[in-house]
């Protein structure tokens, strides 16, 4: 009986629904968190897990800023040859040139098409940097990651 009753009350969100529905129309990459911001700063009074609630029913969760985009990783397990470890941990030189290091950097960008969706890029820097002074020699930017000899150049 109880389940019965509740099919005729009518939606007492539908106020929320509708703001949220306004707000999104401006605001089209706005998650849960946001929108929550944006209904308090017009007045309303509620509570992070109902708007959560409300967007899942009305199918508008974000996708863009999902993780599920593999991070980078440089290891590749034991493949070819392994270079005798010469350095042993020792990093500190006075000579300049001696000694050079480098490490990958992925960084995310968005760009926003004629249409007006987002698509996500990656760009990958590759510093090279001098032990005896820690001054960056050189560096590299690419769409993929491949530490060349770009310190050679």
């Amino acid at each position: 009986m109880y389940w019965q009753k509740r099919f005729d009350r009518e939606n007492p969100d539908k106020e929320i629904e509708e703001k949220i529905l306004e707000i999104r129309v401006t605001h089209k990459n706005y998650g849960y968190r946001r929108m929550v911001g944006e209904l308090r700063n017009q007045g309303y009074c509620v509570n992070k897990k109902k708007v959560q609630r409300i967007m899942q029913k009305l199918g508008l969760q974000v996708t863009s800023f999902t993780r599920k985009n593999r991070k980078y990783s440089s290891y590749k397990g034991k493949v070819g040859t392994v270079a005798p470890n010469r350095i042993k941990r020792r990093f500190n030189t006075h000579i300049p040139h001696q000694k050079i290091t480098t490490d990958t950097t992925e960084f995310k960008y968005y760009e926003i098409d004629v249409k007006g969706h987002m698509t996500m890029h990656k760009l990958y820097l590759d510093p090279f940097m001098d032990m005896c002074n820690g001054e960056i020699i050189s560096f590299g930017i690419a769409r993929q990651p491949s530490a060349k000899m770009l310190w050679m150049h």
